[in-house]
């Protein structure tokens, strides 16, 4: 076997080139489009991550197993000539979570095919998450359960390669992670994971991965998640303080050859962005926010091409959206709160995304295709693209954009990218 770009990650920041690397947490093929045409125009390598909610051998919401995923993955890059060489698969939050309703022995024995599929699918990079509860269990575990449930993940992905000569996957371990999916209330601010707690998880873990026997596995966890101090909730963005994570920062001296993995960086400044690299927390995990642009960027062009081409579609994408999710709540319902009025502009406009989940279903897919049908070919006028899709009016000036409904798509997308790919080489 061979080793992973990621093996040395740790070392990054003692060496030219990028001290971190952005993860690209997104099922929707814009923005995996996207991506991997901004990684091409900077010859970076690019991370693009499954959470166990899309992709599992159940299918998750996007309908994918780990071995679909990989060949939707696949087709994108043949499509925009991305080299695979380049391409970094990896599975977030892999754990009982999908199956939490389930005894914690069901849902592990779930967990552990999941992970199974996920490193015969060539998955390389596996976030090992058992910090929930499972039936009749608390919400939060302790560490040592928790490390004794990830190393037995561990220990499945390890057996299912057994053999291989392919690359050796690298895991990341952590007790202090945020749920899959964003935050389900409102936050005002975050308690920042206390050294000793960031020194304990890896203690547990380690002495997990040696009871199980999978201390070669052990060798190659590169990352743990912890909380810097980071979130968004529905309505605002709690920004990173570097001040308060110095003391979390420091901890990684006692760990060689490994850092922190932020979650939920979406929405933060470029310059938050940056310092985070700088303080340690190299992996920069990011999903809804371009998942979010993605969507203001279709809500823009269907504005317009209810404009141009008025009553030519039976109704718009945003009617669409509305209806299907008034109808089908269950993967919003939870997160959104408040007076109707207040839960209708949620759907719609919440930092938390939820509309993420529903791109895939078929009533929406086709209001997508009839918009992109409707505006295919149209030189949308610059004046409109101010209006409407004011944030990729400047790439379109300069002619970094061309005035067109795929290339308008994907802008936005792109200038999130910017951010995560420049604070990356800060």
């Amino acid at each position: 076997m061979t080793q992973s770009y990621l093996s040395d990650i740790a070392s990054w920041g003692t060496r030219t080139g990028p001290k971190g690397i952005p993860s690209i947490c997104s099922a929707h093929p814009i923005v995996i489009e996207a991506s991997m045409l901004h990684a091409l125009r900077r010859d970076a390598h690019l991370l693009v991550e499954a959470t166990c909610n899309q992709v599992n051998q159940d299918g998750g919401y996007t309908g994918m197993t780990p071995a679909d995923f990989r060949t939707f993955v696949d087709t994108i890059a043949a499509r925009t000539g991305f080299p695979l060489e380049k391409l970094i698969l990896g599975g977030d939050h892999l754990g009982p979570n999908p199956w939490k309703n389930l005894p914690a022995d069901e849902a592990m024995d779930k967990a552990r095919v999941m992970i199974k599929a996920y490193a015969e699918a060539g998955f390389t990079k596996l976030h090992l998450d058992t910090s929930m509860g499972c039936a009749g269990e608390p919400v939060a575990l302790p560490d040592a359960i928790t490390a004794e449930r990830a190393a037995s993940l561990a220990a499945a992905a390890e057996a299912a390669l057994a053999g291989s000569t392919g690359i050796k996957p690298v895991y990341i371990i952590g007790t202090e992670v945020p749920i899959p999916g964003g935050a389900m209330e409102e936050l005002d601010s975050l308690e920042v994971t206390k050294p000793d707690a960031a020194r304990e998880t890896i203690a547990v873990h380690r002495k997990a991965f040696a009871a199980a026997g999978v201390e070669n596995a052990f060798s190659r966890v590169v990352g743990a998640v912890v909380q810097p101090g980071v979130e968004f909730g529905n309505h605002n963005v709690i920004a990173y303080e570097t001040g308060e994570a110095q003391a979390l920062s420091a901890t990684l001296a006692d760990m060689p050859g490994m850092v922190f993995e932020a979650h939920s960086t979406d929405y933060q400044t470029q310059e938050a962005l940056r310092q985070l690299v700088l303080d340690g927390f190299a992996i920069l995990k990011v999903g809804p926010g371009l998942t979010f642009a993605l969507r203001e960027a279709f809500y823009g062009l269907d504005r317009i091409a209810d404009f141009l081409f008025p009553a030519k579609r039976p109704e718009t994408l945003l009617a669409t959206v509305e209806r299907v999710l008034t109808s089908e709540p269950k993967n919003w319902e939870k997160y959104y709160h408040g007076s109707p009025d207040e839960q209708r502009m949620q759907r719609h406009f919440s930092y938390s995304d939820r509309i993420r989940y529903y791109w895939p279903h078929p009533e929406i897919d086709v209001a997508v295709k009839q918009l992109f049908a409707v505006l295919d070919g149209v030189q949308i006028p610059e004046t409109l693209i101010s209006q409407y899709l004011q944030a990729s009016y400047t790439a379109v000036r300069e002619g970094r954009a061309k005035p067109e409904a795929t290339a308008l798509a994907i802008a936005p997308v792109d200038h999130v990218l910017e951010n995560y790919f420049t604070a990356c080489r800060p």
